[in-house]
C-alpha cells in the first residue's frame, strides 16, 4: 500500500496547525500544507494529486479544504469537484474552521435526547457557517427549524441557502432577535435550543432557558466567556438545565474531534468521496 499522502489546503497565509496535528494523529503518514490558497492556485495542487498514482493506488491520496474562511473554503471545493473527471480522481473533504464537524456533533448530541423528527428547533445566531450547518443537518433530518439573526432579511436569506442544499421541503423559518423577544411564545415551543452567535453575546439569559417549558436540550457552540447561553458552563455535557439539559462547546467536543479523525480515516477507504455537512454527519451519527 503506497503512503497515506493528505493535501493540506488553507485559505489563510499559514495552514491550520490544529488541522495538521488532527490529521497526522487521525493516520495520515505524509502532509503536505499549502497556505494562501485561491480557486485559480488549486488546479495545480489537484492535479498533482491525480496524476502521480493510479488505479486503487489513488485512494492513498487525499485532500482537505481548511482556514478560517468557510466561504472561500467551498469555493475551493467547487473548483476541487471540477478538476475530477471519470475516475480520475482523488477523496477530498471540507471542514474549514471546523465547520462541519462542530455542527455534525451538536446535532448528534441533540438527537440523544429527543427523535429529531417534527422536532421543534432554534439555531440562534444562525446565520454563519456553524449556524447554517446546524440548522442544514436538524432540517435534514425532519426538524422544524426556525434560523434567529438579529437581521430578518438575513435570517430568511440562510433559510434559502439551506434549503438550496435540501430538497426543499424542509420547514425552515425565519425570525429577527427583537420578534422573539417580542413574542416569548417562539422560544416556548422550542424542545431544541442551539445558540451559535459570535463570542461574547449572551443570547438568552439563565432565567430565559429554565422558563422554557417543553425544552429537551440547549446547545451553547460559543468556548469564549461569557456563555452565548447562561447557566451553561463551557465543559457541560448533559448537564440539568429547565427541563432539559445543557451542553457547552468543550462538552460536544470530544465527539466534533472523534469525527474529525474518523472523517479523515475515511478519506482513504477510496478515491472517490466528498466530504462536506451530511456526510460528515453520518460519520459523527455512527461515532454517537
Amino acid at each position: 500500500m503506497p503512503t497515506r499522502i493528505l493535501l493540506q489546503i488553507d485559505n489563510d497565509p499559514q495552514p491550520s496547525s490544529f488541522d495538521s496535528v488532527v490529521a497526522i494523529d487521525a493516520g495520515a503518514e505524509q502532509l503536505l500544507r499549502y497556505g494562501n490558497v485561491q480557486p485559480d492556485s488549486v488546479v495545480s495542487l489537484v492535479h498533482g494529486a491525480m496524476f502521480t498514482r493510479g488505479g486503487e493506488d489513488l485512494r492513498s491520496t487525499a485532500i482537505f479544504i481548511g482556514g478560517s474562511n468557510v466561504k472561500a473554503a467551498e469555493e475551493l471545493m467547487a473548483t476541487v469537484a471540477k478538476t475530477f473527471f471519470g475516475p480520475v480522481r482523488v477523496s477530498v473533504m471540507l471542514d474549514a474552521n471546523g465547520c462541519n464537524t462542530t455542527a455534525s456533533a451538536a446535532v448528534v448530541a441533540a438527537a440523544r435526547h429527543i427523535d429529531l423528527r417534527n422536532a421543534q428547533a432554534v439555531v440562534l445566531g444562525g446565520t454563519g457557517p456553524v449556524g447554517q450547518r446546524v440548522a442544514q443537518l436538524l432540517a435534514h433530518d425532519g426538524a422544524r427549524v426556525t434560523i434567529s439573526s438579529r437581521s430578518a432579511e438575513r435570517a430568511e436569506q440562510a433559510c434559502n441557502e439551506v434549503r438550496e442544499k435540501l430538497d426543499g421541503t424542509q420547514q425552515l423559518t425565519a425570525v429577527s432577535s427583537e420578534q422573539i423577544k417580542a413574542d416569548i411564545s417562539i422560544l416556548e415551543q422550542q424542545q431544541i435550543v442551539i445558540a451559535c452567535g459570535a463570542a461574547g453575546i449572551e443570547l438568552l439569559s439563565k432565567e430565559q432557558i429554565e422558563e422554557l417549558p417543553n425544552l429537551c436540550v440547549a446547545i451553547d457552540l460559543n468556548a469564549v466567556p461569557p456563555a452565548g447561553l447562561g447557566g451553561i458552563a463551557v465543559t457541560d455535557k448533559a448537564q440539568p438545565i429547565g427541563s432539559g439539559v445543557g451542553y457547552g462547546a468543550i462538552g460536544v467536543g470530544g465527539l466534533k474531534m472523534k469525527t474529525h479523525r474518523a472523517a479523515i480515516q475515511a478519506l482513504f477507504e477510496s478515491n472517490d468521496q466528498r466530504l462536506d455537512a451530511i456526510e460528515i454527519y453520518g460519520i459523527a451519527k455512527n461515532i454517537g
